[in-house]
């Protein structure tokens, strides 16, 4: 079940939020609430739900014994333990297959690749639970005693699947029964999950629609679609996966707000990025922030020598780009940011540079950005090389840009690609803000915009409601 389906939004959210607002007991809130989250995801998984469960206990448990034990040493032992078990899961699961295909092309041993299929969400919830046992070692957070709440914590429907991988101390609090509910955090909340929604469906999904036949042409030799044509499918991409992902973010903490709970934020308009480092300050701040705090840190971070914080940001990238999926691709897309990173923290100093470097630099950072989503997208290595070949026009002997393919392509989604450029900049946050200074202009827009957003908002039930293409890009993370 996604959030962006009719079942979700007009069925399963009114029924869990009537039965939470008949609720008064904060225990039995948080009871509909647990109910309900694995409802929702045995829904969708009603095998892999015990995964889910077990790896809430595995955590439980662990957690506990690290609580109890006095000893550094015993405390470590735990800590492993844990570790251990959630990686052993999340390799069975997401790399088994991976590693015995690797296993196959390098040593040619014909051993056979397994059927297993993946658990959706497995990379966010298990992340989730790793957390909280590290903040339980480290005692930055209270081991929490009962298991139906630490449950809570990690399978809450609203960031189960697709996150932000939220802290345990972010909510910690909010989970034993300390959270506010109110209309106007409740309005919030339907204004945000609204928002999302529209993201996902108007924009995403049209994205994915002006993408998909530029990434469906698997051999590029003697292609005779001009460059503008796959950069076109890039550029597509790019959006479809920001308005993607950010929009069901922007879901999941309106969900949130509905029921009293606050997330971080986890997108903040990464295409204006001033470069590599600022884009990943910016995009999937909750993952940025875990590997930042759990992996770089822990290794020591950039306060060390040259060779040691190359290997730092080395182990953080090959980490990140396998997190996201087993396919050489993704090793590929990550140690491209690695490379990147490097040049920039050595040589190229863009902090330090003139302002035009510093232009130069950021139109590099979305250059890269947009080429590098091509690797992301691919199914493979030699799909993604070849796409990237034909952005740089290698194969095509057609010096005409505006081909009738190209034509076509604007005159179908110009409208979409000037709303998503819009909507990937803070155009509306400085509109706001602009308005708070202009009373007439405030009035005008606290008319105007309820009605823009009912319009947008059935505009994004009608795709719905015609089955149109409704894809989702991080369920196979």
């Amino acid at each position: 079940m996604v959030f962006s389906s009719i079942l979700f939004t007009f069925l399963f959210l009114p029924v869990v939020l009537i039965l939470y607002y008949m609720i008064k007991n904060d225990k039995w809130r948080n009871f509909v609430l647990l109910i309900s989250s694995i409802g929702f995801y045995a829904y969708g998984e009603p095998t892999f739900v015990f995964v889910m469960i077990g790896s809430i206990l595995v955590n439980y448990l662990f957690a506990r014994l690290i609580d109890r034990s006095d000893k550094q040493a015993t405390r470590r032992f735990f800590l492993i333990c844990d570790v251990i078990s959630n990686l052993l899961v999340f390799f069975i699961f997401k790399y088994l297959n991976f590693s015995l295909k690797m296993m196959n092309d390098i040593f040619h041993v014909g051993v056979k690749v397994t059927d297993i299929a993946l658990p959706i969400g497995i990379s966010f919830f298990t992340f989730q639970a790793m957390s909280y046992v590290f903040d339980v070692y480290r005692k930055d957070v209270e081991v929490q005693k009962s298991p139906f709440r630490l449950a809570l914590y990690v399978a809450f429907f609203p960031q189960l699947i697709a996150g932000p991988i939220v802290r345990y101390k972010q909510i910690e609090e909010q989970i034993r029964n300390k959270r506010e509910v109110s209309m106007e955090r409740f309005g919030y909340g339907c204004q945000r999950f609204m928002i999302g929604f529209c993201k996902k469906i108007i924009l995403a999904n049209n994205f994915s629609n002006l993408a998909k036949d530029q990434f469906n042409i698997l051999d590029f030799a003697g292609a005779t679609h001009s460059v503008i044509f796959y950069w076109l499918g890039a550029i597509g991409y790019s959006l479809q996966i920001l308005f993607d992902f950010s929009g069901y973010s922007d879901m999941a903490i309106g969900l949130g707000h509905m029921f009293g709970f606050s997330f971080e934020e986890n997108f903040n308009y990464p295409y204006i990025a001033k470069s590599v480092t600022d884009f990943w300050r910016r995009w999937h701040i909750s993952l940025s922030s875990w590997f930042r705090d759990y992996v770089y840190i822990p290794l020591g971070g950039s306060r060390v020598k040259v060779p040691r914080h190359l290997f730092n940001l080395f182990v953080v990238w090959i980490l990140t780009g396998i997190w996201h999926g087993a396919n050489y691709t993704f090793i590929v897309w990550g140690m491209t940011y690695y490379i990147f990173l490097v040049l920039e923290k050595y040589i190229i100093l863009p902090e330090k540079r003139t302002k035009a470097v510093q232009i130069l630099w950021r139109v590099v950072t979305i250059l890269l950005v947009v080429f590098n989503w091509v690797m992301f997208n691919a199914v493979g290595l030699g799909q993604g090389i070849h796409y990237q070949m034909a952005m740089l026009g290698i194969y095509s002997k057609n010096i005409q840009m505006f081909t009738p393919e190209v034509i076509r392509l604007f005159r179908d989604y110009l409208v979409y690609l000037v709303l998503g450029i819009l909507a990937a900049t803070p155009v509306v946050p400085a509109f706001t803000k602009l308005s708070e200074k202009n009373k007439s202009l405030k009035t005008v827009l606290d008319i105007v915009m309820p009605f823009c957003m009912i319009f947008a908002f059935l505009w994004a039930v009608s795709f719905l409601i015609i089955g149109a293409h409704n894809p989702f890009i991080y369920f196979n993370f």
